[in-house]
C-alpha cells in the first residue's frame, strides 16, 4: 500500500476520532447528574444494561481517545518521514575545503606608484 495513501486514511480516522470524541464527551453527564431511565438509571431492561450509560461512554471514550493518540503518533512519524525528504531536495551540500597556504614567493608584488591628488 502506497504511504501517501496510508496516510490519508490515518488522516481521516484522527478527525473521525476527534469528532466522535467530541460527540462522546457532549453525551457524557457530570457526576451528580442523572442520565434518565432510557439511559440505564439503575434498572436492568435499560438501552445500556444495568451498568448505566456512565461506564459504557465512558469505556467507549476511552477507547477511542487511545485510537486518537495512536494516530497522533503515526501521524508524526510520516511528517518526519516527508521531513527527511524534503532536506534533500536541492539544497546543498556545504562542503569545507583545507586551504592551501601559498609561499610568498609566489604572491606577486605591486609597485606602488606615488600618485597626486589634484588640488582643487
Amino acid at each position: 500500500m502506497n504511504l501517501d495513501i496510508l496516510e490519508t486514511v490515518v488522516l481521516l480516522a484522527h478527525v473521525l476520532g476527534a469528532l466522535i470524541i467530541i460527540c462522546l464527551i457532549l453525551i457524557q453527564q457530570g457526576k451528580g447528574a442523572d442520565m434518565g431511565a432510557g439511559f440505564g438509571a439503575g434498572g436492568s431492561s435499560t438501552v445500556f444494561g444495568s451498568g448505566g450509560a456512565g461506564s459504557f461512554l465512558t469505556k467507549i471514550t476511552t477507547w477511542i481517545a487511545i485510537g486518537f493518540f495512536l494516530t497522533s503518533f503515526t501521524l508524526a512519524y510520516f511528517a518526519k518521514q516527508k521531513s527527511l525528504k524534503a532536506s534533500d531536495f536541492g539544497v546543498p551540500e556545504v562542503v569545507q575545503s583545507q586551504e592551501v597556504p601559498v609561499p610568498m614567493s609566489e604572491v606577486p608584488e605591486i609597485e606602488s606608484q606615488e600618485t597626486s591628488t589634484p588640488e582643487l
